[in-house]
Parts: C-alpha cells; sequence; structure tokens
C-alpha cells in the first residue's frame, strides 16, 4: 500500500509547478483529478511540444513528464454548472491544489471561504506567482523571472559572463514540491480537527527561501556572494571542478579529512602538512595555487581513471551532458529510469520518484484531456442523462 493510497486531490493546474507537485503526491499513491479547461483544450503543457516530439498533437513529453499516475476532467469553471460539478468533485476530496494567478482562486471560488460550506475539512493550496495577498496578486510569473529577480542569475556561472539562469526549472520544481509539502500537512492537520484551510505557496517566496545561506549572510553581516572560477563552493577548497587528462572531475573536500584522503590518493602526502593547504582557510586563501596543483595532479589520468580510484574515498563526480547522466549505469543499477506504455505504442520514458516507498511506482502514463471525465462523474452518482447534458452545454 502507498502512503497516500485513499487520499483524492483535486487539481486545477497548468504547465509546470503545480502539476510537478501533484505528480509526487500521485506517485505516492493519492488520486489525483486534473481538471482540465475545455474552453482552452486543457493544460497548456500538452502544446509544450519539442520539434522532435514523436506523441501526437494534444500531448507532448513535456506533459508526459509532468502529470504520470494522474486522471483527468475537462471542466469549465467559469460556468455555473461547472461550479457545481466542482463542488460536487470537492465533497469527494481531501484537497484541491490550483497553480493559477494570485488573483484567480477567489474569481473562480477555489478558496476555503467558497468551499467550506461544501466540505468544511477541505485543504486548499495556492500556488501562484507573488501570492493571493501580495501587490502583485495579478501579475503573471514564471519561473526564469523569479530566478532573476532572487539573485540566481549573479551567482551562476564563471565570474566576468553575463548573467545566466540555472539549465533547469528549479523554481518551479522547488515551489511544486513545497506545494506538495503544504497538501500533505494541511491534510493531516484537516484530518485531527475536521477543519481545512487555505496554504499559500509563491513561485517568489519559494525562490527567496531557496538563498538559505547566502541570504542569512547578507542580512547579518552585509556580504554579497557573487560568481566563483570553476563552479566552486564560497568558502571550501577544493570544492570545485578540476582538470583532467581528459575533461574535467567535480572534487568536493567539504570536510577536513577528504583533503588528507586526496592527498595521499594522489601521491603528495607532504600536501597534508603543508602550512599553505593545512586547513580550510589556508586553503581558502591560496586557492589559486590548490587549482593549479590539483589540475597538475589530476592531468595525468582520465576522468574515469580518477573515478576508479577517489569514488567512495573522496567525494568526486563526473561532469556529464544529459545523454551520459541518462546512460550512465548507476541510474540504471539503481532503477531511476521509469517507462510508461503511451497509447499511441510509443513507450515513454522519464526518472522516478524521489522518494522510494519499498513498493513499486505506480507506471501510468497521463491522461488525454478529459479521459476520465465521464468515470469520475459516474463515480459521483451523475447519471448518463445528467452528464450528456453537461457535455451538450459545453461544461465538460
Amino acid at each position: 500500500m502507498l502512503p497516500l493510497e485513499g487520499v483524492r486531490i483535486v487539481a486545477v493546474e497548468q504547465y509546470g509547478a503545480g502539476p510537478f507537485g501533484t505528480m509526487q503526491l500521485a506517485d505516492l499513491g493519492a488520486e489525483v483529478v486534473k481538471v482540465e479547461n475545455i474552453a482552452e483544450g486543457g493544460d497548456v503543457g500538452r502544446f509544450v511540444r519539442h520539434p522532435k516530439d514523436p506523441l501526437p498533437e494534444g500531448d507532448s513529453l513535456f506533459f508526459q513528464a509532468f502529470n504520470r499516475n494522474k486522471r483527468s476532467m475537462a471542466l469549465d469553471l467559469k460556468q455555473e454548472a461547472g461550479r457545481e460539478v466542482l463542488h460536487d468533485l470537492v465533497r469527494s476530496a481531501d484537497g484541491i491544489l490550483n497553480n493559477l494567478r494570485g488573483d484567480r482562486p477567489a474569481q473562480l471560488g477555489l478558496t476555503y471561504d467558497a468551499l467550506k460550506a461544501v466540505n468544511p475539512a477541505i485543504v486548499c493550496v495556492h500556488l501562484s506567482a507573488y501570492g493571493r495577498e501580495a501587490p502583485r496578486a495579478a501579475w503573471p510569473g514564471y519561473d526564469y523571472l523569479m530566478q532573476a529577480e532572487a539573485g540566481y542569475l549573479s551567482v551562476t556561472g564563471e565570474p566576468g559572463t553575463p548573467p545566466a539562469r540555472m539549465g533547469l526549472s528549479m523554481v518551479d520544481l522547488a515551489t511544486g514540491v513545497q506545494a506538495a509539502l503544504a497538501m500533505t500537512s494541511g491534510i493531516l492537520a484537516a484530518r485531527a480537527s475536521g477543519t481545512g484551510r487555505d496554504l499559500d505557496v509563491s513561485l517568489y517566496d519559494a525562490a527567496m527561501s531557496n538563498l538559505g545561506y547566502l541570504a542569512c549572510w547578507y542580512l547579518t553581516a552585509g556580504i554579497v556572494q557573487g560568481r566563483e572560477p570553476r563552479s566552486s563552493h564560497p568558502n571550501l577548497t577544493p570544492s570545485q571542478l578540476y582538470r583532467t587528462k581528459d575533461g574535467w572531475l567535480f572534487v568536493m573536500c567539504n570536510k577536513e579529512k577528504f583533503w588528507g584522503e586526496l592527498a595521499d590518493a594522489l601521491d603528495r602526502p607532504e600536501w597534508k602538512d603543508d602550512p599553505r593547504f593545512r586547513d580550510f582557510a589556508a586553503r581558502l586563501a591560496n586557492r589559486e595555487l590548490v587549482t593549479e596543483v590539483l589540475d597538475g595532479a589530476l592531468s595525468a589520468k582520465t576522468t574515469a581513471e580518477w573515478l576508479e580510484e577517489l569514488q567512495g574515498r573522496v567525494p568526486v563526480a563526473p561532469v556529464h551532458d544529459i545523454a551520459s547522466a541518462m546512460d550512465a549505469p548507476f541510474p540504471t543499477e539503481t532503477a531511476r529510469h521509469l517507462w510508461v506504455d503511451h497509447p499511441s505504442g510509443r513507450r515513454v520514458g522519464s526518472v522516478g520518484p524521489a522518494i522510494r516507498t519499498g513498493d513499486a511506482a505506480p507506471t501510468r502514463p497521463a491522461p488525454a484531456m478529459g479521459a476520465d471525465t465521464d468515470d469520475v462523474l459516474a463515480g459521483l452518482g451523475y447519471s448518463a442523462e445528467k452528464v450528456a447534458a453537461l457535455r451538450a452545454a459545453k461544461v465538460i
């Protein structure tokens, strides 16, 4: 039994952050009923397509990556009849999550105040760009904007280069995980008290929260962290990229003991007692020299050779591209690849959930738009005639 079996989540979501959050819940066994706007053809993520995307129109590998193990219900929430359907769905649910613009949940009746008469225990999680109460509530917003405004671009890349974002949409992903945590926490409280609530998560707040120690340094001591060469740690050395005979190796001696292990592995035991390298402070003061001597020593062998010698002894990693990261032995050995059988006949591959439950992860493909509408409504007690009438009115 998966941890969230028996939990029902209604998801009024689209694109990345919200769907990523509810996919975490679905992977853990929750029933996630994805409500898609029938008037707009469903989640916009269906139309985010790589030029080489092999899936049929109305679907995409992008959409599949964020929506496995869910059910889809096509519904127009702007119509009164659509709101009535939503209320019937909420009666049977533990939580409802949306990732709409901050001013939209109140307009569409997705807040706790709007739904508590329907289900007093409903937990309403709102994932927006800037929050529902902030002056920017009505502003649209996306991951890259948050990376820019929260300072991420100023600490990414090499010194002297233009500002650079992370290669992944980390703010979307982090906010989705925060929203999933908010939902499970809210449901836990609601089951204890019988009373639900609103819980808010925003891209901006998540981006700022992730600044962690960099924010602490600045707010407490006025320290403004910038870029460091070779992706190095601001004040631990060696903890960066170093050259090998055929490429790069990332080395992280983030405990003092690892410096001694590295010195021995490189046949340079004298480095352990050299006053220039003796401790973190000395190595930081002599970072350029540390880089020079490690480049020289590590350039004697290939990255693969050093990995064979150092892995498990000194914290090191190869520098992969996406292809080599996926094709490396370790993800295969640890079953990180997850495959689903798409209705088109394609096998769609992705990366499995990060939380391992001891049970096999569910592997249902992301649903076609509205694929589960009739089944969900039947479960709510709707007759075939009522479903037909709603369909004729373009409510579903």
